[in-house]
Parts: structure tokens; sequence; C-alpha cells
């Protein structure tokens, strides 16, 4: 079984992902940003450094997702390969940061990539308000995050929730998460949990 876990940055995504991977014994697939060799240049240089940032996580996610069909466990995935193509990668393209050539060569890329590997069967979406995000951005400390913008934060929520009404390739779990705690509130973990079982339990 493969699960997966969408959201806009500082919505909680590596969080729950690990909370979810223990209670349920999945295999976590965390996004790679420790070893990222172009975070730190993009926030600094989103022009210049925007098309390579987006084909490393288009490769990153494409090899964790033949990785997950090839070994067939039940794995939870941090982050998925659609919000690259549908969100973060139109949005700088939007924005003037990624060239029209470019961004063909993208999302030709991706369109072969899809091709050959399968939906998750849950996709769980953490929804936010942006204030939300900014405080979890905030209390993280990531340096590399400093220069994120309300601006740039506001144009990925919008690209989210359009993505979000239009999904349609799996089964789908909406949480929003500036109305749970599910760190510090068992409670609230508790009623995501049941809630994920009981779409588990009509998958299979």
């Amino acid at each position: 079984m493969h699960v997966a876990i969408a959201g806009n940055i500082g919505a909680g995504k590596t969080t729950l992902t690990r909370l979810l991977a223990k209670h349920f014994k999945w295999q976590p697939q965390y996004e790679d940003v420790v070893d990222n060799p172009y975070l730190d240049d993009f926030y600094n240089a989103m022009e210049r450094w925007s098309f390579n940032l987006q084909i490393y996580f288009l490769n990153s996610r494409f090899r964790q997702l033949l990785q997950i069909q090839e070994h067939k466990k039940d794995v939870i995935q941090d982050r998925t390969i659609y919000e690259d193509a549908f969100i973060f990668a139109p949005n700088l393209h939007a924005m003037g940061l990624l060239t029209n050539r470019d961004f063909g060569n993208y999302r030709s890329l991706f369109d072969l990539m899809e091709s050959v590997v399968a939906p998750p069967d849950l996709l769980i979406y953490l929804r936010s308000s942006i204030p939300n995000l900014v405080k979890q951005i905030h209390k993280r400390g990531r340096d590399y995050e400093a220069s994120i913008s309300i601006d740039y934060l506001s144009r990925l929520n919008e690209r989210y929730e359009a993505w979000i009404h239009d999904y349609d390739k799996g089964n789908l779990l909406i949480i929003d998460v500036d109305k749970v705690d599910f760190v510090d509130n068992p409670e609230d973990l508790g009623d995501i949990i049941n809630r994920i079982d009981a779409q588990i339990n009509g998958l299979f």
C-alpha cells in the first residue's frame, strides 16, 4: 500500500509522516531536503536555480516511486511527485522564474515519468492557512526558509486548493491542520488515525 501526504511548506507533512509510519508500521519516504544541493541557492537566487531545483526534486521523487513499486512494501511518502508538477513548477513559471523553454522541458519529463508510475492508494492533504504556515516555518527555523515571502506561500496555497479540488487519481483525505494539533494532542492524532483506518478498510 502507498499512502502519500501533500501540503504546502510548513503544513506538517514530515511530522505526520513520522507519526503515521510509527503507528501503522509503514516505511517512511521523506523529502530530500537535508542533502539537497540546490535549496540554499534557490532561495537566494530563485530565477537562476529554479529549473535545477525542480529537476532535482522530480528525479528524487521519481526514484522513490520506482522503489515503492519494486519493493511492494507499505509506504507513506512525504510529498508527491504531483506537487512538483502541478504546484511548484507552474508557480515558478507564472512568477517568471522558470522560462517557457525550461517549463516545457520539465513538463515533458514529468509526463514521461507519470506514464510509468502509479498514483498513491490514498492521498492525505494537509490544508492550512497562511498564518499557520508562517508560524510553523518560523518555529522550525530552517535558514534557507527565512526568506520565503507570504506572497509566495499564498500563491502556492491557491494552486494546492485548485489541484485538490480536481484531484481524481485515487482516494483523498483532507485534514484541516488549523483545527487539529496532531503533535501535542493525542486525541487529534487518534482522530486522524481513525479516519485513515476508515479509508484503508474501504480500499482493501
